[in-house]
């Protein structure tokens, strides 16, 4: 049987606990002593499109005012199958946030704070510990190392995420569902 790029992106996509590292190395970034790390499934989404898919990390940081040169992403990493996104029903964002932010809190690495409608994820003192032991694993660094730049260039609310992602890459907005976007 050959396999179609789509059917090797799904084939990664099932592996959820490359999914949820990734979330903790992100959530590790953007954690605050006095706040949460992230307000909103929205943001995180939008922050994880970005981290999920280093050629448009590098399109959105360069974008940012950052020079290239400057934007920690690996010359195999742009070639990568990974590197292909696929269109979800709602854009390049992943449908199962809820499911990875309620497994992370069962195992007692993220917490899960609501205020009505609006929820703040942080890292548990346990997740803190796992999160920091993942970004120092050579696996990980440049993941950790890219979550630290969104954290420094793209830290601000979830619709002005959106609203840079759909003008800086208005092609994101166009394919069929289940469709992949090459950078």
């Amino acid at each position: 049987m050959r396999l179609t790029l789509a059917d090797i992106v799904t084939s990664l996509d099932r592996d959820e606990p490359v999914h949820l590292a990734r979330m903790l190395v992100l959530l590790l970034a953007f954690s605050r002593p006095d706040d949460a790390a992230i307000h909103g499934i929205t943001k995180l989404a939008k922050l994880d499109f970005l981290l999920r898919y280093p050629s448009y990390f590098e399109r959105a940081m360069v974008a940012r005012g950052v020079a290239p040169e400057r934007v920690p992403v690996e010359p195999y990493e742009r070639r990568s199958v990974e590197a292909t996104m696929v269109r979800y029903r709602f854009g390049p964002w992943d449908h199962r946030y809820r499911r990875f932010i309620n497994i992370l809190s069962a195992k007692g690495l993220a917490r899960v704070d609501t205020d009505g409608r609006a929820i703040r994820l942080s890292l548990t003192a346990r997740g803190m510990e796992v999160a920091a032991a993942l970004a120092k694993e050579d696996a990980t660094k440049p993941l950790a190392a890219r979550a630290r730049m969104l954290r420094q260039r793209i830290d601000i609310g979830a619709t002005d995420i959106m609203k840079f992602i759909y003008a800086t890459f208005p092609e994101i907005a166009t394919l069929a569902y289940d469709e992949a976007i090459t950078p």
